[in-house]
């Protein structure tokens, strides 16, 4: 059954598929008794962009349809990323064994700094990672769980930020109730904050607009949304900079935000890495940077999972 809401033109659809509702669940990371929650974004047609920015790389404001998805209410927590950084904590909170094939998968290199920079771990959300690194952990949780997580696309994070509104932000333009609903450099004392404190989108989606920024599965480029196709759009990640993350952060000035506001990584994030090549795994100067796990409805083909798990990274001298 079709939905309208003509005052946005946003085309939502509620539906049932296999005989079970497509609806919120959480999920439990087998073995452990540490869980996360998924909310439903319904299937749409929306503006992407925006022609009331002063950001010219958010021009020209573009419809796009977007296929149904689950989204994390939240952003991924410390607890639940670090099982998959660290074996030994993973084996040490686990109830059952792991089993050999997550055993025996490529993890993070131990980061060699305090990859909480201070700000503790407690409810809050994990930082630092790569996007390879994020893509890694989606790869753990699919062994796992058997489940297929992945980053979202640029079109599908701006589509569920919205939730229904073609305004600035989900809840209208009026930039002085952000602090009701993220944490900015006006409001985060410096810091990350535990999730969850603030209100919820309408779709149940917590600190979206604040806290960390998110990571994307795109290749940044100003002049995408110029030739951007209108079914699920994605820019392949063929170079390692610059590549899209979305959301601002506990640093992030509150006139920088909007559900269209695009930002991207940067080399200088792993300034002080000493390696060469650089880390794959960690931006240890990156402490406002987390991810957002995605779930398709329709799950891709096991060909294409395993593409996408087990693309090589980019060297990073």
């Amino acid at each position: 059954m079709k939905k309208y809401l003509a005052a946005t033109g946003f085309i939502l659809m509620s539906f049932q598929l296999e005989n079970s509702l497509f609806e919120a669940y959480t999920q439990k990371i087998p073995g452990t008794q540490v869980t996360f929650d998924m909310t439903p974004i319904p299937e749409g047609i929306y503006k992407m962009g925006s022609d009331a920015s002063k950001n010219a790389d958010e021009k020209p404001a573009h419809e796009v349809k977007v296929d149904a998805f689950w989204m994390g209410t939240h952003e991924v927590k410390w607890d639940a990323f670090e099982m998959f950084l660290d074996k030994n904590y993973e084996l040490a909170i686990s109830e059952e064994p792991i089993g050999s094939v997550v055993d025996g998968m490529t993890r993070p290199s131990l980061p060699y700094l305090d990859m909480t920079f201070g700000m503790g771990k407690d409810e809050k959300p994990a930082i630092g990672m790569t996007q390879y690194g994020a893509i890694q952990y989606c790869h753990w949780l699919y062994l796992k769980t058997g489940i297929f997580y992945r980053l979202p696309t640029e079109a599908e994070w701006e589509y569920a930020s919205r939730a229904g509104s073609a305004d600035r932000f989900f809840f209208g333009n009026d930039e002085s109730k952000l602090a009701e609903y993220a944490w900015t450099k006006e409001n985060s004392q410096g810091t990350t904050q535990p999730i969850g404190k603030k209100k919820p989108n309408p779709w149940g989606l917590f600190d979206i607009y604040g806290n960390v920024h998110e990571w994307t599965s795109d290749q940044y480029d100003s002049q995408f949304y110029n030739r951007s196709p209108k079914d699920n759009p994605v820019n392949p990640s063929l170079k390692l900079y610059p590549r899209v993350v979305r959301g601002g952060s506990y640093q992030t000035p509150a006139e920088e935000l909007s559900s269209s506001k695009r930002f991207m990584s940067k080399p200088d994030w792993k300034r002080i890495d000493p390696q060469i090549p650089k880390s794959q795994w960690w931006f240890p100067e990156a402490p406002f940077l987390g991810l957002r796990l995605v779930r398709p409805l329709i799950p891709p083909s096991p060909e294409e999972i395993k593409e996408y798990y087990t693309t090589a990274p980019i060297d990073d001298y």
